[in-house]
């Protein structure tokens, strides 16, 4: 089943708040939790922490609505090639499909709800793939800020898209600025990312900052 990446083929349809909204508590010893709010409807979210076994079997537990389904963008293929919808307890037909730290995913939900992740702040030298052309991506952090300060370097025509619930808001990257302004990134949230050439998101993060 493939899915174009920036108009769904019509998933958007269905609408849905403007974003996810998160908390982040974390401990001196870098283990600590988030409460990420879904709102109904399609939002892109990410796993901001650490949980070691960061399937979706282990991440999306708790008061799940059933019928809730999460979409994962494949990039090399250019479509969706996971998807795998809660019910009863456990996600059909697979439970293996990860969702990491830096990576992301499109999430539908009949109803809100709320999931609590847990595990590890990610510190030190960090580094996140980024492929040309189209990805899913997020911060590796749980921390809220605009996409430079949270480490992020563009190339010239590379084009952001964040989702609102019913259409992408568009920054594109050009000598140094996004226009027409720079994405502001929350906790917990994931993003379309159009880049011109293979890079990687690096970032040397400490809880100490």
């Amino acid at each position: 089943m493939k899915l174009n990446p920036l108009f769904l083929s019509g998933l958007v349809a269905l609408g849905g708040a403007v974003s996810a909204q998160a908390q982040a508590v974390y401990s001196i010893n870098t283990v600590g939790y988030v409460n990420l709010d879904i709102p109904a409807g399609f939002s892109m979210i990410s796993n901001p922490l650490d949980a070691g076994d960061n399937t979706i079997g282990n991440v999306l537990t708790g008061s799940i609505p059933n019928g809730t389904t999460v979409y994962k963008f494949d990039a090399g293929a250019g479509s969706y090639t996971e998807i795998n919808t809660y019910f009863n307890g456990s996600w059909l037909p697979s439970a293996a499909t990860t969702l990491a730290p830096g990576e992301g995913v499109f999430i539908n939900a009949p109803s809100a709800f709320s999931i609590t992740f847990s595990g590890e702040v990610m510190q030190g030298e960090l580094s996140n793939p980024l492929p040309a052309g189209y990805s899913i991506v997020s911060s590796q952090v749980p921390q809220e800020g605009t996409l430079q300060s949270l480490g992020y370097t563009g190339n010239n025509g590379d084009t952001v898209y964040q989702f609102n619930g019913t259409s992408y808001v568009i920054n594109t990257y050009f000598n140094g600025s996004f226009l027409p302004s720079e994405p502001n990134i929350g906790i917990g949230e994931a993003f379309f990312v159009n880049r011109v050439s293979a890079g990687s998101w690096d970032r040397n993060f400490s809880t100490d900052q």
